[in-house]
């Protein structure tokens, strides 16, 4: 038995105690990337579920939410999620999950489905192509960036997607066609899912859930926009998988910064039964079921593995005992 079991057992007990720790991801590589070293390869990915099935029990996330409001989790409880909708996903993670026999959330930006790409996808690939080793977009007001080797070539992509992500949509998207036309790049259409793929995934026992259209900001939007962006990838879902969509992701996900209290509420008159945030956390009964916490698991040993997830949930005993202490 793993020594860690007991720790997590402790901070991690069932029932009314019964917190609920959820990952997230969002692409896992066929093979290691030296341009997306934030993401998982296949290797990588597989190792990181043999350790989450060896040190969870992991729920499907309605099932879950369900427990945590019903105060009956198991102890140790997780659920695993993904964002966006990447094709690799499919080809990728789900033999991966099938062969663990677990089951994982899909996060669907419906836009993109059929051949779509995604902004920063657009912005990554005319970097990782750009024929010179310097890049001038300083008439663009985005400055002037070093290509020479792999490290600055990260370096401006990161810089790049920092300083394009929280503008509004129609500057982003101007923002992005002007360095396609700098970097004489064309967009990948091969990077998101097809519908039948999601089709597929639900028919192998995956979950679908609501991601917007287009994964704009929802604080950048006026409230209509924002009514359409959820409700039309809900709809778009349901429409598709003839069942209804209870899950929401929000895009980026960060409480104050991405989404506001205003978004929360329609999310909530939308009718869905749990939303997920990038806030990083774990899940207990006094978690407001729109506005779930989630964290991505980083670590390449199964020590630093578990040692982050016992570290989660001690800092959500941390919080609460905070907030008691302040009322």
């Amino acid at each position: 038995m793993s020594p860690w079991l007991p720790l997590m057992h402790s901070v991690s007990q069932g029932g009314s105690k019964g917190r609920l720790s959820i990952l997230i991801f969002h692409r896992v590589l066929s093979e290691a990337d030296p341009l997306l070293n934030w993401d998982p390869d296949a290797a990588t990915f597989s190792q990181l579920m043999v350790w989450a099935k060896q040190c969870f029990n992991i729920l499907p996330l309605d099932d879950a939410v369900r427990r945590l409001s019903e105060r009956s989790l198991p102890p140790r409880a997780a659920s695993i999620t993904f964002d966006d909708g990447y094709a690799d996903n499919f080809h990728v993670a789900r033999p991966i999950l099938e062969s663990l026999g677990l089951t994982a959330t899909f996060f669907i930006s419906t836009g993109y489905l059929n051949g779509g790409t995604m902004w920063n996808d657009k912005v990554i690939e005319a970097i990782r192509h750009c024929r010179t080793s310097h890049l001038d977009l300083s008439s663009i007001g985005l400055g002037s960036h070093d290509l020479s080797n792999a490290a600055s070539v990260r370096h401006c992509i990161s810089e790049l997607l920092h300083n394009i992500k929280h503008v509004n949509p129609s500057q982003r998207d101007e923002s992005v066609s002007k360095i396609l036309t700098i970097t004489d790049a064309t967009p990948r259409n091969d990077l998101m899912m097809t519908s039948d793929q999601v089709i597929a995934m639900r028919q192998a026992g995956m979950q679908i859930g609501a991601h917007t259209v287009s994964h704009p900001i929802l604080a950048n939007l006026e409230s209509k926009a924002v009514w359409d962006e959820v409700a039309g990838s809900k709809c778009f879902l349901e429409n598709l998988l003839q069942e209804r969509i209870g899950l929401f992701a929000y895009p980026n996900g960060k409480p104050d910064l991405d989404y506001r209290m205003s978004e929360v509420e329609v999310i909530r008159d939308l009718g869905f039964d749990a939303a997920v945030t990038t806030a990083w956390g774990v899940a207990d009964n006094a978690t407001d079921p729109m506005q779930i916490p989630r964290f991505t698991p980083w670590d390449r040993t199964r020590f630093r593995f578990c040692a982050r997830l016992f570290q989660m949930h001690l800092r959500n005993e941390a919080h609460r005992f905070d907030q008691k202490a302040s009322r």
